[in-house]
């Protein structure tokens, strides 16, 4: 029983270290990508789909173990358990594992340029993966100067939906470009709501993450306006014909916004109680952006 009662917690921050619910961010960008294309042409590429899935979610994975140990060095994880570089003492492991799932990620994606004759799709990727060294890697860190969000909107929006619409169509769209915005911001809002509850470690270290520059308060008002954008976005574009009716499916995620935003707004100073709101915003980006595919294909 003692035994049990041990694990259980070492369990817990394994899970928490390997964040599976965070590689939705990976997946919808895909998704919503190849549902325009399949709209668009009625041709749809399995093995590229699945193909460019599973180099996504290792290059996401590269992301955060890079993350943990670019953190590690600047000390902001000193009280962050469920670090990995924490849980294993071994900082230079993570880095060289990350460094092998990016590999295996990248390969991935030089299967899918191999098939196609195209270089386009490795050299869309390649530049996603250097906004995500952008974000935390040294010497630019600039996720600590409070640009992080910009640099998620661009590298899961409007690149990594062009991105999987071209390894479907080898063309370009502009309803994907449109669809991009959305997707754009709401996996912005995960990042942006991991920082609620870390404005005492990021002020220690000097990292002016988003939530520092704005205050909680002030940054639960910003959430507000951003969540509303989304569904916003989506009905102007129905009402000007540039998506189809049944993407307003997507607005079965609002009661998962909803409680974000009341969520967020009640708690936004209590760090214990605000620290699952990006788990919330997961759920707005996943159920949102699965709707918003789902509506293009029917």
């Amino acid at each position: 029983m003692n035994t049990k009662l041990i694990l259980y917690p070492n369990i817990k921050l394994w899970m928490a270290a390997m964040k599976p619910p965070m590689y939705s961010v990976a997946i919808m960008p895909i998704w919503v990508g190849s549902a325009i294309a399949f709209t668009e042409t009625r041709v749809f590429h399995t093995a590229v789909f699945c193909t460019f899935l599973a180099a996504a979610i290792l290059i996401v994975a590269w992301e955060n173990l890079s993350n943990d140990v670019f953190d590690a060095d600047t000390g902001i994880d000193i009280n962050k358990h469920h670090s990995l570089v924490n849980l294993t003492g071994d900082k230079e492991l993570i880095f060289w594992l990350g460094n092998c799932f990016l590999s295996l990620g990248l390969l991935g994606i030089l299967a899918i340029s191999w098939w196609q004759k195209d270089l386009t799709v490795i050299g869309i990727i390649l530049l996603c993966c250097g906004l995500g060294y952008l974000y935390q890697g040294p010497p630019f860190r600039l996720g600590y100067r409070g640009l992080g969000e910009i640099l998620c909107f661009f590298a899961f929006g409007p690149l990594g939906v062009a991105a999987g619409y071209y390894s479907q169509t080898q063309s370009w769209s502009l309803i994907s470009l449109a669809a991009s915005v959305i997707v754009g911001i709401a996996t912005s809002l995960i990042l942006f709501c991991s920082h609620f509850h870390q404005v005492k470690d990021d002020l220690a270290v000097g990292k002016l993450s988003s939530i520092v520059r704005l205050g909680t308060e002030t940054g639960s008002q910003v959430l507000n306006w951003l969540t509303a954008s989304i569904y916003g976005l989506i009905l102007i574009f129905v009402f000007c014909s540039i998506f189809p009716l049944w993407t307003l499916l997507s607005w079965f995620s609002l009661p998962f916004a909803l409680k974000l935003c009341r969520h967020v707004g009640q708690y936004h100073n209590q760090p214990a109680k605000v620290s699952n709101s990006k788990f919330i915003a997961i759920a707005v980006q996943f159920w949102c952006c699965l709707l918003l595919g789902l509506g293009f294909v029917l």
